[in-house]
């Protein structure tokens, strides 16, 4: 019986010369036309899971995961420091889509430090910000600005903890004044104090280095309520113009 061999169809050597070209799994260094360089892992011609980007322009650099040709996942990104070849990181935390996504550490400075959560490259959610001159804010964060509940310390010791919109105090809130021992208890509106009540604080273990003359209202609670309607009123009314 004879015996016949099963032909094998062969492709194209335009589609074999695709297939040896695309990038897939790990590869060495491929240099872009703009002189960028990409160390890592490849899927469907596309930056797939970890890998290393240099940017020639910038001299940044990203260490990192990698989803779909964007930074996905956790990674960091350094830039070079002026005049030399060493890098300081920018950047340490979670991506998603290219951007700064989830929970992360970013360097403004050595003393300037956020590290907290991020939405599409904005400071979003709980967070902590270190500042520079010794400041210290922690609470919530939307779209890049202090927005919710939070408490702010200086670095003179006194703090101010309450509610905050578009970086600002606004709302009910508390200032402590630490050197003085006194609290001030009021409503806030764009950062400055509208109206609210000034007493003390700690004084059971110490006097305090203020004291206060004693002032008999025969009710205080209700004329704090009628000013703050009072203001709430003229809000509404200025946000109607």
């Amino acid at each position: 019986m004879p015996f016949f061999k099963p032909q094998t169809k062969s492709l194209p050597a335009s589609v074999l010369k695709d297939l040896k070209t695309q990038k897939t799994g790990l590869r060495h260094t491929v240099y872009s036309v703009c002189g960028n360089n990409y160390t890592g892992e490849w899927l469907e011609n596309k930056k797939h899971g970890k890998g290393i980007q240099v940017w020639k322009k910038t001299g940044a650099l990203y260490d990192g995961e990698w989803k779909y040709g964007k930074r996905d996942g956790y990674g960091t990104y350094s830039v070079q420091v002026p005049g030399s070849k060493e890098y300081t990181m920018k950047y340490s935390g979670e991506w998603k889509n290219g951007k700064k996504h989830g929970f992360g550490k970013y360097f403004y400075n050595s003393s300037t430090i956020y590290e907290g959560e991020w939405n599409e490259d904005q400071r979003s959610g709980l967070g902590s910000m270190y500042y520079e001159n010794g400041d210290m804010y922690k609470g919530e964060w939307v779209n890049d600005k202090e927005h919710g509940q939070g408490i702010i310390r200086f670095s003179n010791g006194n703090w101010y903890e309450g509610s905050w919109r578009d970086g600002k105090k606004n709302g009910d809130g508390k200032f402590y004044y630490s050197d003085k021992s006194q609290l001030y208890v009021g409503y806030w509106v764009d950062g400055a104090a509208k109206y609210g009540t000034l007493g003390e604080f700690g004084t059971d273990k110490s006097p305090p280095k203020y004291q206060f003359p004693k002032l008999n209202l025969l009710d205080m609670e209700l004329v704090l309520r009628e000013a703050k309607s009072a203001y709430q009123v003229e809000e509404h009314q200025e946000e109607k113009k």
